[in-house]
């Protein structure tokens, strides 16, 4: 359902609840934004990230002819939040109408993309840059540790990486959905280990086909346990593909959120260039 704003009004510091990479008005990552004619204070902002309890909530004012933009998680600060950014461009989109619009992060400039269209809201961002290297062997066992995985369980056409496209991501390629969905670790223990390797997130990549890929996402350095959908990691391990050669045609899908009961869609539209921003979308719903 659209919802309606009050036209001229801009200071809007009561969060906005919306869901990002929905399926059919369904599933989708819960994200906070809150747009306002200027920032709270960065004690408040913590505040009312951790007040909503989403894994982000996403706070923009007006810079220019754009939008300066930042992320909260309940527990800090964060670089970039691709399912915060969706939810944003839905909300500019359902308050300014359909566009293209700009956005100043504390380090890149990138622009998300919303549309309005029926009953339905869906919006497009591009990534930062990605680059992506492979995992050292220190980080890679400390993070099969902390699952409770042996390298017998990894699938060996895609080697651990190490991925960026705004923040920084350990991928852990899976041989079986079955080892995907028995996914579990110690919450504590999981920010330790993000914290120590300077990581965001930990995504567990299942290759269903080609083109077509299962993930969980531990984001435990947020304070939140799992993500039901993550474009910032999306597009990270879409540069991934991109850097190894793998056959993905252009355009990847990827399902999260399944084995927690938030059924969410990513679609990562890959350009053969290496470095260059992904194209990370999906559908948008209001809570």
């Amino acid at each position: 359902m659209r919802k309606a704003f009050v036209e001229g009004e801009i200071n809007l510091m009561e969060p906005l609840r919306l869901a990002a990479f929905a399926i059919d008005q369904q599933g989708g990552n819960p994200a906070g934004v809150v747009i306002a004619d200027h920032y709270p204070s960065e004690a408040e902002m913590r505040k009312i990230a951790a007040d909503v309890g989403y894994s982000e909530t996403v706070f923009a004012r007006p810079d220019g002819d754009g939008w300066r933009v930042r992320y909260f998680s309940p527990e800090s600060e964060v670089s970039f939040c691709g399912h915060a950014t969706i939810a944003l461009g839905a909300a500019l989109a359902d308050r300014f109408g359909d566009g293209i619009f700009q956005l100043t992060l504390n380090a890149v400039r990138i622009t998300v993309e919303g549309k309005y269209s029926g009953r339905h809201l869906h919006a497009a961002l591009q990534s930062p840059p990605t680059k992506s290297e492979p995992a050292e062997a220190t980080v890679t066992g400390a993070a099969l540790d902390l699952f409770g995985l042996t390298a017998n369980d990894l699938d060996r056409r895609i080697e651990p990486m190490l991925a960026n496209a705004g923040a920084n991501h350990l991928i852990l390629p899976l041989n079986s959905r079955a080892t995907l969905s028995a996914m579990t670790y110690q919450l504590g223990l999981g920010k330790d280990l993000m914290k120590n390797y300077g990581l965001v997130t930990i995504a567990l990549v299942w290759p269903a086909s080609d083109r077509l890929f299962h993930v969980r996402n531990a984001f435990a350095s947020g304070g939140v346990l799992e993500d039901p959908a993550t474009g910032a990691a999306a597009a990270a391990f879409a540069g991934v593909l991109r850097d190894i050669g793998w056959p993905h045609a252009g355009e990847i899908t990827l399902i999260q959120g399944e084995d927690m009961g938030a059924k969410s869609m990513i679609t990562a539209q890959i350009p053969i260039t290496l470095g260059s921003s992904i194209r990370i979308s999906g559908g948008v719903r209001y809570l």
